[in-house]
């Protein structure tokens, strides 16, 4: 079972109004802090990030980090608190421990960072084993998911300050979800927890933020066919996403969505 603690803390905050008057309010804040992630004994990267589901992150950032090739690679995660945060050790299976070597980071990363801290460019470039299904959804799915990602965002009810990532099957329905105050560490947590539970199978998955070029390389590792994004898309994300025919869409709101990417012609 992934560790968790309340992912968010009540603070008192003063309300200015345009009237000029002032009032005190109570609300909840995300918790963000340091998680360090230490793979066989070595420091790999530092992340800030929201500290709940650290082994269903664990699994997804190696998976997307290809430092491994599928959950069972990984022998062992475990968390635990520190003075100034969080330390996730991780085992590998010994014949992937020199894959680290090959993508040391340097430096911490932060909310909005997914590839901070690599130590040159060739490493953006990650191999990608196979290409994603044609998208088995119709236009009325996506529109129903976005009727009803809000039930499937606790976190951010509370506290207006993180983002989502939702898997979805063919009709809409949401099997999987998780949040974040990093939108990749959403991703990494969603595609973590989608390799560890083998049964649930999403035809694609919706994401809370804008598409970059590393939320269309977390979702090629995930294995959907379709990317959807309530912001707009990055060039490198298209470019990245019409590589590999991942179909992509974007600014998906209540009433119109973009498609960016259609490699099958299922939205034309």
């Amino acid at each position: 079972m992934s560790v968790t603690h309340d992912p968010a803390r009540p603070l008192t905050l003063i309300r200015l109004s345009s009237d000029g008057a002032t009032a005190s309010i109570e609300r909840e804040v995300a918790v963000e802090c340091p998680v360090a992630i230490e793979v066989d004994g070595f420091g790999y990267a530092v992340m800030m990030m929201t500290p709940e589901r650290l082994e269903d992150f664990a699994t997804g950032f190696l998976l997307t980090e290809r430092l491994v090739d599928a959950p069972g690679d990984i022998l062992a995660i475990e968390p635990f608190a520190a003075e100034s945060g969080w330390i996730v050790r991780v085992t590998l299976a010994e014949h992937l421990r020199g894959r680290m070597q090959d993508r040391v980071r340097h430096r911490t990363s932060d909310t909005s960072c997914g590839l901070c801290g690599l130590s040159g460019l060739e490493q953006i470039a990650r191999p990608v084993t196979k290409r994603p299904p044609r998208p088995q959804v119709g236009v009325e799915a996506l529109f129903r998911t976005l009727g009803t990602i809000r039930a499937h965002q606790p976190l951010n009810a509370r506290t207006g300050a993180v983002h989502a990532a939702i898997a979805c099957d063919g009709v809409g329905m949401v099997l999987a979800a998780a949040e974040d105050v990093g939108r990749h560490n959403a991703l990494d947590k969603l595609v973590g927890t989608l390799a560890r539970e083998a049964a649930l199978r999403p035809d694609f998955i919706l994401v809370t933020s804008r598409i970059s070029y590393e939320m269309v390389d977390k979702a090629l590792v995930a294995g959907v066919g379709l990317l959807v994004g309530i912001s707009a898309p990055t060039s490198l994300a298209i470019d990245h996403a019409g590589a590999h025919g991942l179909s992509l869409i974007a600014l998906a709101r209540p009433d119109a969505m973009l498609v960016a990417h259609d490699p099958h012609g299922c939205f034309a």
